[in-house]
């Protein structure tokens, strides 16, 4: 006799549909898993017995042969127990065939008491089943509040082994979850609490307008200062001025987060920020493992990356960056497998312009002049084209530092201001994800709208400083974004001057 179910597994960032196939035959009883199966595939035979024994459902005394197909691709999942379960049910006669819908998949581990626990990346499951076909979808109830997210799928949560097979036998069905357009409730998600706000940061000006710019086109941004002048401070006030996900953003996020995160059942309601140490390795923070698990830069999609004292950081970890920074992407080849997960990021960067921290500050500096050139060379001219907004960050007057009041206003102007722009480029692009700085260069010339004299002036300028290709479409960036905060329809030579002023290297030798 035999039996064929569905399931899903995660393949890097993508889901891959599973053929879950069962056979028994006269042997010693025994269950035999096949088809590239790891250890945590393996262990389910024991999970499954003790699910069976303590569900009071009858586990065939026969050998039973479980096949994951296809065989060729590994399969690294505990989310196959409930699945190879029902298998098993139906092979044996307990299920009749009719009793399961058509384009049905089943996801869950189960334990040694028959219940179902929470699996990982149930997103990227459900979505990947979705594309194939598969519309009904049985998962562990734990997982319920992620998988709402998921538009146009039923959803049969169930608790246990015990219920899933009652509601499979129509002696005790369980209610199915029409998720429609995607379930979550905005205003049910709890307040933001923020490590720090632009009100609290004293003077800072030029600063707190480059942060402004950052957070409206979600630009890069490096700042630039002598130890103790607030760029800390001032990178971690960047998420104050961000709107809240969107649901689309909020289901992204959540299913990277449910890849690499302990508490994975969590749903992510807040843009991330991450803020990786500079002794971080390069898979920390791009990714890796065996199987490959999303790194920093994954994990702050849609929101921040914030790299403290980034020449600090190691140089192999700094041009890993490259291809994140420009393709929103990040690919990771191994020998086995690849994985490609999404980085669509703003980098926020910090950096002292010398070892000591005091070179063109108001201090001295003690550093020699090679130990300056050194110190500027540890950041390459490829990762500071790729950066889009360079601002100082100056030494405070004392008499100012306690004067200073947190401005809640005005930081939920500026924040206002950001929304705007934001939803000007949304209606420019068509696309509620879409910013200034993920135009194309085909977008540029489309949606730039540059008048003739500032066009003039950006290519003198560009002759003067030998800007690249690539920094000169960035300044085009830039300077469209200060264009939405003015609500501009067309970008001025002010815009462009503007712009201009943020290209400046971050030391100069």
């Amino acid at each position: 006799m035999g039996a064929e179910i569905q399931s899903i597994t995660m393949s890097g960032s993508a889901g891959l549909v599973v053929d879950i196939e069962c056979h028994l035959s006269n042997n010693l009883p025994s269950i035999v898993i096949v088809g590239f199966a790891n250890r945590s595939v393996s262990e389910a035979r024991e999970r499954i017995r003790g699910a069976f024994a303590t569900s009071r459902i009858m586990l065939p005394r026969k050998r039973i042969t479980v096949n994951l197909a296809p065989a060729d691709v590994p399969k690294d999942d505990s989310g196959f127990d409930l699945a190879i379960a029902v298998s098993i049910l139906l092979a044996s006669g307990q299920l009749g065939a009719a009793s399961l819908p058509k384009e049905c998949a089943f996801i869950g581990e189960l334990g040694l008491d028959g219940s179902t626990r929470t699996v990982r990346g149930i997103i990227g499951k459900l979505l990947a089943g979705r594309a194939r076909g598969l519309s009904l979808f049985y998962i562990p109830k734990a997982n319920l509040e992620q998988a709402r997210l998921v538009p146009d799928i039923r959803l049969v949560p169930v608790g246990s082994l015990k219920e899933t097979y009652l509601h499979l036998t129509n002696i005790d069905p369980v209610s199915i979850i029409n998720t429609g357009q995607g379930q979550y409730d905005t205003a049910a998600s709890h307040p933001v609490k923020f490590t720090a706000s632009l009100g609290e940061i004293a003077g800072q000006e030029q600063a707190k307008r480059a942060l402004l710019i950052a957070a409206a086109g979600g630009h890069n941004i490096l700042l630039n200062g002598p130890p103790g002048t607030g760029k800390s401070m001032l990178g971690k006030a960047l998420p104050s001025l961000l709107p809240p996900p969107t649901r689309e953003e909020v289901l992204e996020i959540t299913q990277l987060h449910s890849l690499a995160n302990p508490d994975y059942d969590k749903l992510i309601t807040t843009r991330p920020f991450r803020s990786p140490h500079h002794s971080a390795s390069q898979a920390a923070v791009i990714g890796g493992g065996q199987p490959p698990r999303p790194g920093e830069i994954s994990l702050a999609h849609r929101g921040i990356l914030f790299f403290d004292e980034l020449p600090e950081f190691n140089r192999t970890v700094l041009e890993a960056l490259r291809q994140p920074l420009e393709d929103r992407v990040i690919s990771i080849a191994r020998a086995k497998n690849t994985a490609e997960y999404p980085a669509n990021f703003i980098l926020v960067a910090t950096a002292n312009p010398c070892p000591c921290g005091r070179y063109a500050g108001g201090g001295t500096c003690s550093c020699q002049e090679y130990q300056i050139r050194q110190y500027a060379r540890r950041l390459s001219g490829p990762i500071l084209d790729r950066i889009d907004l360079f601002t100082s960050v100056h030494d405070v007057k004392y008499n100012k530092l306690l004067r200073q009041s947190a401005n809640e206003r005005g930081d939920q102007e500026s924040a206002a201001r950001v929304r705007q722009a934001r939803l000007i480029q949304n209606r420019r692009f068509g696309d509620n994800n879409r910013l200034n700085s993920d135009m194309s260069n085909t977008d540029i010339k489309q949606h730039g709208q540059i008048q003739s004299d500032a066009e003039e002036l950006l290519n003198t300028a560009g002759r003067r400083v030998g800007l690249s290709a690539r920094a000169y479409m960035r300044t085009v960036k830039v300077a469209r974004t200060i264009a939405d905060l003015e609500d501009s329809t067309s970008v001025n030579t002010a815009h462009i001057s503007e712009a201009l002023a943020y290209r400046a290297p971050y030391l100069k030798v």
